[in-house]
């Protein structure tokens, strides 16, 4: 097989790439990427599109990885800024580095692309990334996001692996929301009902509209919403209105209203059997009405779509009295530098005991009735 990169997926027809993403995953797809590109969401902060393909004999795109240089640690979600520093601080440039990872997208996917699932493939983009890496100086390698069976591949190979936690929901067959809740211990049963009864006697209504059918108006009320929460946080809209109209059929908006009114919204994004939820913004705020619009609608909506995964985004510990589940993520990075690679195994020996320990915890603390408990 023949290894090449280029700098844009405008130059690989849509349907050649799908071929090898699928169409489980909505984040690796095609136009996902590619509209990325045409948004000017990339270069402007730090992204450089690198993207490594594999060709047959026969010029047949037969294997493919998203790859991106990057000059900064900005949108990746797994942070390295403790590793950046202390290359700087031994006089080391820790920047330019390399990722394989969708941009300002903390949801698990693949990571390599093949042809019939080929492991050679898969195989021969690994070694062929850690060349590009080498030629080009770049300092490191980050796949991250792994699915399982990628980030098996890649601990074949000397690399260092890495693990955090996120919340997931998971659909058993619930026919309603109040099924769901009969699930969860009292408590958090209560407190949820607690919740969504004060979103409702405040008069505030919720709608939930498939991106294709957006209006205009609509359009720049959830833009708007996306880039409050950026100005609140002092940090920087990275995605362009004309990214997310250009994904519009991937796109689930929920608007929260008062008085009929737009107060609230989030964006969440439609996989083949997953939900995701990414950006939300709220003029006011309204007792409980983040978690009626960021999860309760979310869980409602899949259920009744059966839905069978729900991810409300990165981080967030109080998810779990809400029925989200902690679910590994997983990481695999290559060093240049040995001295540092050893420094870094050290340190990630410590952090994934710690990391262990912490899971621990988060298991400990699920809403779910446990086997003894008839509350």
């Amino acid at each position: 097989m023949k290894l090449t990169t280029t700098q844009s997926l405008q130059h690989i027809p849509a349907e050649a790439w799908n071929a090898l993403a699928g169409d489980s995953n909505p984040f690796i797809q095609h136009d996902f990427l590619l509209a990325l590109e045409s948004g000017e969401c990339l270069q402007p902060f730090g992204w450089y599109p690198q993207y490594i393909l594999a060709w047959s004999d026969s010029d047949e795109l037969i294997g493919a990885s998203p790859a991106y240089i990057k000059t900064n640690s900005y949108g990746e979600f797994v942070f390295d800024w403790a590793w950046a520093d202390a290359y700087q601080r031994a006089g080391l440039e820790y920047y330019p580095k390399l990722v394989v990872a969708i941009p300002f997208t903390p949801a698990t996917g693949p990571r390599l692309l093949a042809k019939n699932d080929n492991p050679e493939i898969k195989q021969a983009l690994i070694l062929h990334t850690i060349e590009f890496a080498q030629k080009n100086q770049l300092s490191t390698i980050h796949w991250l996001f792994n699915q399982k069976d990628n980030q098996e591949i890649l601990s074949k190979f000397d690399l260092l692996t890495r693990f955090d936690y996120q919340f997931h929901w998971t659909n058993n067959n619930y026919k309603s929301f109040d099924e769901f809740l009969s699930e969860l211990n009292s408590k958090k049963r209560k407190n949820i009902k607690r919740e969504r009864r004060k979103v409702k006697e405040s008069g505030i209504e919720i709608k939930t509209i498939q991106g294709k059918d957006l209006t205009e108006e609509q359009w720049q009320q959830l833009y708007n919403f996306y880039q409050i929460t950026f100005m609140k946080k002092h940090g920087t809209a990275t995605l362009s209105l004309n990214f997310f109209k250009a994904i519009a059929n991937k796109i689930l908006a929920i608007f929260a209203y008062d008085n009929l009114q737009a107060v609230a919204g989030a964006i969440c994004i439609s996989g083949k059997n997953s939900l995701y939820g990414r950006h939300w913004g709220c003029h006011e705020n309204y007792d409980s009405l983040h978690f009626e619009v960021c999860y309760y609608t979310g869980i409602e909506y899949c259920i009744h779509n059966n839905i069978q995964y729900f991810e409300p985004g990165a981080q967030g510990e109080h998810k779990i009295s809400r029925g989200f589940l902690p679910t590994k993520t997983l990481s695999c990075h290559w060093v240049a530098d040995e001295r540092f690679k050893q420094i870094l195994a050290e340190h990630l020996q410590h952090e994934s005991q710690a990391m262990a320990d912490y899971g621990k915890a988060l298991i400990q603390a699920s809403p779910y009735k446990k086997p003894d408990d008839t509350q």
